[in-house]
Parts: C-alpha cells; sequence; structure tokens
C-alpha cells in the first residue's frame, strides 16, 4: 500500500508546500484519492486508464455516493493526474473524457419582496445603526459578493453618478447601480464614521478590513431582530437581488453583467426562480387555473 500511495502523498506534499492548500482542502483530497488507493487495491495509479476510472466512479456509485460528491472524486483525480502529467510520470491522464454523473442544480432560496424590504429598513439608531442599515442596503441594492463588499473603500463609491466599482472573481472590474436608498445610508453611515476616502466603508477592528464571518454573524442577528426566520447571509441577499430584478426587467443579459458572471449560464439559474413565481401567479389569478382545480376527475 505504501508504494501505491507514494504518489498521493507526494501530490498531497506539493499542495501543501508549493500551492500552500489548508489543512480542510489537504484533507479533503485525501478522502477522495484514499477511496482510489482502496479501490485499485494495490495496483500502480500511474498504469490506470480510462476505462479504470470510469469503473472507479461507476463503482462508488453502485456505494451510494452522491452525484456531487462523484464529481468531487473525479475532480481529485483529474487533479492528481494533471500533476503526474507535468511530473512526466504519466504519458496521458486516464481522467480524460471521463464523467460523473450530473447532479441535481439546487435553487437559491430568495426573499421576497416584503421580506426583503423588511430585513433592509431596520432603524439606524447610533452609528453601529448607521452601519448595519448601509450594510444592509448595500448588499439587496447592488448584489455584491461578501468579499466585495469586506474589500470596498469609500473611494469606490461614486455617490453624484450612483455608482459602486469592485473588483469581483479573476479580479475582473465591474461597475454596479447602487439605488437611492443604499446611496442615502451609506452617505448617513460616511457622515457618522468621518472616514477618509482610503478607508473600508465597513470596517473591522483597528480599521482594517472587516471579516467575512462578522458580517454573516451581524446578519444573523440583525434578521432575528428584524422577524425575518429564515436563514439569512449575504448570498441570500444578492440570490434576491438577481430574482428580483429579472423578475421585473426579464433581462438576463443585464442581470449576468451586474452580478459578474463569466458565463451567462451560471445567470439562468434565476430564469427558474422567475418561472415558479409566474407559475404561482397563475395558480392564483388565471380563470382557467382556478376551473381547473374545481372541476372533478370525471368533468
Amino acid at each position: 500500500m505504501d508504494a501505491t500511495a507514494a504518489p498521493v502523498d507526494a501530490f498531497l506534499e506539493h499542495l501543501r508546500v508549493e500551492k500552500q492548500g489548508s489543512a480542510h482542502t489537504l484533507a479533503a483530497y485525501r478522502r477522495d484519492l484514499d477511496a482510489l488507493l482502496h479501490w485499485a487495491a494495490g495496483r500502480d495509479l500511474c498504469s490506470l486508464t480510462p476505462d479504470d476510472l470510469r469503473s472507479f466512479i461507476a463503482a462508488e456509485h453502485r456505494r451510494g455516493l452522491s452525484p456531487k460528491s462523484l464529481q468531487r472524486r473525479l475532480s481529485a483525480c483529474r487533479s492528481l493526474y494533471r500533476w503526474l502529467l507535468r511530473q512526466g510520470r504519466i504519458a496521458a491522464s486516464p481522467c480524460a473524457g471521463v464523467r460523473a454523473p450530473r447532479a441535481p442544480r439546487k435553487l437559491p432560496q430568495v426573499l421576497d419582496v416584503d421580506e426583503a424590504v423588511h430585513l433592509v429598513t431596520l432603524p439606524a439608531d447610533g452609528p453601529l445603526g448607521l452601519r448595519d442599515r448601509a450594510l444592509l442596503e448595500l448588499l439587496y441594492s447592488s448584489g455584491l459578493r461578501l468579499s466585495e463588499v469586506c474589500a470596498l473603500r469609500w473611494r469606490d463609491l461614486d455617490f453624484a453618478q450612483g455608482l459602486v466599482s469592485v473588483f469581483g472573481k479573476g479580479s475582473k472590474q465591474r461597475i454596479v447601480p447602487v439605488g437611492s436608498h443604499a446611496r442615502q445610508a451609506l452617505l448617513a453611515w460616511r457622515q457618522a464614521s468621518a472616514a477618509s476616502a482610503d478607508g473600508f466603508v465597513f470596517p473591522g477592528r483597528g480599521g482594517a478590513q472587516i471579516s467575512a464571518r462578522a458580517i454573516q454573524l451581524r446578519l444573523k442577528q440583525l434578521a432575528q431582530r428584524q422577524g425575518v426566520y429564515k436563514r439569512i447571509h449575504p448570498h441570500l441577499l444578492r440570490h434576491s437581488f438577481a430574482s428580483h430584478l429579472l423578475e421585473s426587467s426579464g433581462d438576463l443579459r443585464a442581470v449576468q453583467e451586474l452580478l459578474g458572471h463569466a458565463d451567462i449560464s451560471t445567470t439562468q439559474i434565476y430564469t427558474h426562480l422567475d418561472f415558479q413565481h409566474l407559475a404561482k401567479v397563475y395558480d392564483a389569478a388565471h380563470p382557467r387555473a382556478k376551473r381547473k382545480r374545481q372541476t372533478s376527475p370525471e368533468g
């Protein structure tokens, strides 16, 4: 087992030292690659073929692993074999052309409009209340990612134009509108905080960048205070922003740009949310829908 595990051990050491992978990441890779080692039963991992990898994924599927877990297993294998290929230890990756079953895509939960408005219009009492109001209004107004909010500085906001400039995934810059309520809340918070243009909009201790965890915990507290008992987190407000905007405009491309999605297929999940809304409206309001429910099977 030790000899066959050598490629895995070397790969994990590469991740730890050169890629500075976290303990959580390394443990996840170890679990997935140990499953491959166990299935291979002493065979040299460098000798496995695409058919072998397909058999491995099929065996894990029969063992009851979910499509999402199978995709993670295969992703770990792909990473291992890409590294072995760069090391010159294999001529081709056995993962080429191997696919895991597609996981069903979960629709993100969203707040309805009334819930969202109730959440963000909390009383702005004192500096902390002004900050919290500005935070909630901005998250819902502009659909920013949590990391973008943490890194936001006052110089990134153009109050005259009602715009905010952020750097999203891949350090790609995008400019997003800021609604009037969010602008008012941010201006009130800025005046109370007497912050410099270079300062963080929502600073942590000592004026440093606030942590993502601090914002997550604060949103949970504020939701309970406002009597909103869904699991409130920053991404829920981003989902709600996208869903409500698409529901009102029907412009999928515009929502894609505002969210900063590289691929429109990522944004298309919100069309399903929109269709859910339309179906509910139809069932509640359309005369034919009502008649269908009232008609007996024999009629």
